[in-house]
């Protein structure tokens, strides 16, 4: 029976391939959680000078009034949003390291499986 019609070839292929489309995955949504991170923090500190500017300048009154409740809301408001955006940035690269990790310990498998099989007589 040649390799190519073993069944027990064609899972461990399938199986690599399934392993290297997860890593491809893993890499882009890391990618993608670190240009979260980024924006969120960079937007949380533009929104928190923009508050804090009327009281640390002494300036309450440009072309808007910065003291103004319903601007100031508004500015929380997109704070809040955007920690909320933050915590999800966070959470999904915790979760792309941690699949990082179950990546290592299953390659590692991979590899102790074929040293065992390639030492069997």
């Amino acid at each position: 029976m040649s390799d190519e019609a073993d069944p027990k070839v064609r899972v461990l292929e399938t199986h690599e391939e399934l392993m290297q489309q997860i890593e491809r995955g893993s890499s882009t949504m890391r990618a993608l959680a670190w240009v979260t991170v980024v924006v969120a923090v960079l937007l949380i500190g533009s929104y928190v000078g923009q508050l804090l500017t009327p009281y640390v300048t002494g300036n309450a009154v440009v072309t808007v009034d910065l003291t103004d409740p319903a601007l100031q809301g508004a500015g929380v408001l997109v704070i809040l949003l955007t920690l909320a955006w933050l915590y999800v940035g966070v959470r999904n690269l915790l979760f792309t390291r941690r699949m990082t990790n179950a990546i290592r310990e299953v390659r590692a498998m991979e590899k102790d499986v074929e040293k065992r099989l390639s030492a069997r007589p």
